[in-house]
């Protein structure tokens, strides 16, 4: 089981940047499969991004696919989300999570079994 917490939310405006960290704690970080979620006002939760165990493998939704990168650091036991040009559409409490039992990433949220309490993330017009 990991504990997770996610950081580097905030405001920006669109066509900017920002950068989440989720950090990890617990000893197995290199075992899970990392997952980004998010859910905007009034919608679902929805899948944004995973990355595999080693770092070599990722997918992302189509919303952001592109402008979007998913990156882990297993030594500092953190997943990144780097998000750029991003638009009024991505605003949303974005979510890290971690599937500790299957090694293939996948971006159905009942797969995830550890998340953190979320990040804001609101973008201007």
């Amino acid at each position: 089981q990991l504990q997770l917490s996610e950081s580097g939310g905030g405001l920006v405006q669109a066509g900017g940047s920002l950068r989440l960290s989720c950090t990890a704690v617990g000893r197995t970080f290199h075992n899970y499969v990392m997952g980004w979620f998010r859910r905007a006002p009034g919608k679902e939760r929805e899948f944004v991004a995973a990355i595999g165990w080693r770092g070599q493998l990722a997918e992302y939704s189509n919303p952001v696919k592109g402008r979007f990168t998913v990156s882990r650091d297993n030594d500092k036991k953190t997943a990144y989300l780097e998000m750029n040009s991003l638009k009024p559409e991505d605003t949303a409490i974005y979510y890290c999570a971690a599937d500790g039992i299957s090694s293939h990433i996948s971006p159905t949220a009942g797969r995830y079994d550890d998340w953190g309490q979320g990040t804001q993330v609101t973008v201007s017009s």
